[in-house]
């Protein structure tokens, strides 16, 4: 039988995306998106919530396109897979990190206003969707859908 291992999210950032490079120069990003659930207690009837923060990392020019144009409080969708990662601390114990690896990313929500007049004609305009190629080293200076 088939396995599938697939993550879908729509979330807020957490923070503005931590921006790294690879050893081979790829650029990396780090996200932490929150996702809020909301219910009413049955024996209360008051009004619940629960946040769950989640650890997202994008890759070459998704990564990039995240730094450029995403930032704190920025709604995205995100679609990825599970990955678990064993880490040595400082003080010599073993731990384990699970993240998103994600490999489509779209913005949701209006796009940032243009601090002025002149600069809304020459800005370029934020893409709203952008996809992860599949093949890992094949990805140049492709055109990302918009």
């Amino acid at each position: 039988m088939a396995t599938l291992n697939k993550v879908t999210l729509i979330g807020y950032l957490g923070h503005d995306p931590e921006m790294r490079s690879t050893a081979a120069g790829d650029a990396v990003a780090h996200l932490a998106v929150a996702t809020t659930e909301t219910w009413k207690d049955k024996s209360s009837g008051e009004k619940k919530e629960a946040t769950e923060w989640h650890r997202v990392v994008l890759y070459r020019k998704l990564a990039e396109i995240a730094g450029q144009y995403l930032k704190k409080g920025s709604l995205v969708y995100l679609e990825g897979r599970l990955q678990t990662r064993k880490w040595t601390g400082k003080d010599d114990i073993d731990r384990y990190t699970t993240e998103i690896i994600a490999d489509d990313m779209r913005m949701l929500g209006a796009r940032p206003a243009a601090s002025d007049a002149s600069n809304e004609d020459n800005a370029p305009a934020a893409p709203q969707h952008a996809r992860q190629p599949q093949a890992r080293y094949e990805y140049e200076d492709d055109a990302i859908p918009f």
